[in-house]
C-alpha cells in the first residue's frame, strides 16, 4: 500500500473527500499531464487516468482540467490497470499564468504546493526585473517563495549581484548555491519536508533540471549547456512531473517559461512591491497614482535614489499589465455570456416550435 501522506495527502484533502469516499471512490494525486492523459498515485499505485466525458464537457477552460499536483476523485480498475477521474479537489494553491501570445486565458502550472523555489541564475541570464515578475505570481499562488540563486561558480560580482537580489526579496529568503560545486545545496535540502510539496520555477536555462538532479541524487532528468552569449538554454523540460524526493518530500519540475505573462493578481501584486506601498502611505494623496502628482512620496523616493528607478518603471508596467488584463477578462465574460445565452435562445425556439 503506498502512503499517500508522503505525496502530500492531508486532513484539508480528507475532510474534502469524504463525501466521495462514502460514495466509493478513491482518492489519487496527479503526477504527470499530458494533454488530457494522466499518471496519477493512489494508495493502490499509480495508475494511466483519463478524465470522464462529464468532466471534460463541464470544463469551461483548461484550468477546470486536472493538473499536476491537483489531488482528484477516481474509480479504479485494477485488473485493466487504468483509473477514470470524475472530480477534482479543492486546490489549496495555485500558480498560474495567462497563456503565451495574445489569448487571455489562464494556464495552471502546477497546484497545491507549499513552496516554490524560484531559481535565478547568476550569469548572462540574471534579470531582476524577472524576478520581481515570478515573485509577483508566486505571492498570487499563496505559496511561499524562496529564491534560488544559482550558478554562484560563474559569478564574479556575487555580493553586488546578492545585495540587488535582497532588495527586491524583502523577507523571502535568499539561498546562494551552484549546482555545478554543490556550494550552498545542503542550505536548500534543509527546507525541504516529508508531506510537503515544492516547485521549481525559473526561465530556461537557469540549472532547474540540474538541481533536481542533485536533490534526487541522480540524473533523472536531461540537462544541456546553455548558450554563451545569453546563458539562455533550450527547455530540457518538456512536461510537468511530480517527483517524490528519498528523503521525503515532493517536488514538481516546470518547463522552462520563454513567456511568463500575468494572470490575475490582487494580494501577490501589493506583496512583493511591499516596500513601494509602504513608501506610497506617506503620499499626500490617497488616490496618488505615482506618476505625475505632487508631494508623491513614491515619485520622490525614485528621485533621492531610495527607490531604484528600474524597479519603479517595473511596477508601473506591470500594473498597467494587470489592469489592462482585467479589461480583457471582462470582455472575455461578457462575450462568453452572449454566447451562451444565444445558445440558451436557440434551444428555447426548439423546444417552442416542437410543441406548437
Amino acid at each position: 500500500m503506498t502512503d499517500l501522506k508522503a505525496f502530500g495527502w492531508s486532513p484539508f484533502f480528507e475532510t474534502e473527500f469524504q463525501p466521495f469516499q462514502e460514495a466509493g471512490f478513491e482518492a489519487g494525486r496527479v503526477t504527470i499531464e499530458n494533454r488530457n492523459r494522466y499518471m496519477v498515485v493512489t494508495q493502490n499505485g499509480e495508475f494511466p487516468a483519463e478524465p470522464t466525458g462529464k468532466l471534460l464537457f463541464s470544463a469551461d477552460t483548461s484550468a477546470d482540467l486536472p493538473k499536476v499536483g491537483d489531488w482528484v476523485v477516481l474509480s479504479l480498475f485494477k485488473d485493466e490497470g487504468k483509473a477514470i477521474i470524475h472530480n477534482i479537489l479543492p486546490r489549496r494553491t495555485k500558480f498560474s499564468r495567462n497563456v503565451a501570445g495574445k489569448k487571455t486565458d489562464e494556464q495552471i502550472v502546477a497546484t497545491n504546493i507549499d513552496v516554490v523555489f524560484v531559481v535565478q541564475s547568476l550569469d548572462k541570464n540574471f534579470n531582476l526585473r524577472r524576478l520581481e515578475r515570478y515573485l509577483v505570481m508566486v505571492f498570487e499562488s499563496a505559496a511561499e517563495p524562496v529564491i534560488v540563486l544559482n550558478k554562484m561558480d560563474l559569478c564574479e560580482d556575487f555580493r553586488e549581484k546578492l545585495a540587488e537580489v535582497q532588495d527586491v526579496a524583502g523577507d523571502v529568503a535568499v539561498l546562494p548555491v551552484s549546482a555545478k560545486t554543490e556550494f550552498g545545496m545542503d542550505a536548500l535540502k534543509s527546507r525541504i519536508h516529508s508531506g510537503l510539496t515544492f516547485a521549481l520555477v525559473g526561465s530556461s536555462g537557469v540549472g532547474k533540471s540540474t538541481l533536481i538532479n542533485k536533490l534526487v541524487g541522480e540524473d533523472i532528468l536531461q540537462t544541456h549547456e546553455v548558450r554563451d552569449k545569453d546563458s539562455k538554454g533550450r527547455h530540457t523540460t518538456s512536461r510537468r512531473e511530480l517527483i517524490v524526493l528519498p528523503e521525503g518530500g515532493c517536488l514538481i519540475d516546470t518547463p522552462g517559461m520563454r513567456e511568463l505573462q500575468l494572470w490575475h493578481s490582487d494580494s501577490g501584486f501589493t506583496e512583493a512591491f511591499a516596500d513601494i506601498d509602504d513608501i506610497a502611505a506617506n503620499c499626500h494623496f490617497s488616490d496618488c497614482t505615482h506618476t505625475n502628482e505632487i508631494k508623491c512620496a513614491v515619485l520622490d523616493a525614485v528621485d533621492n535614489g531610495k527607490l531604484p528607478r528600474k524597479r519603479y518603471d517595473n511596477y508601473l508596467r506591470m500594473q498597467r499589465e494587470l489592469a489592462h488584463l482585467a479589461e480583457k477578462q471582462d470582455r472575455a465574460s461578457f462575450l462568453e455570456k452572449k454566447r451562451k445565452d444565444k445558445a440558451l435562445h436557440r434551444q428555447m425556439k426548439k423546444l417552442n416550435h416542437k410543441r406548437t
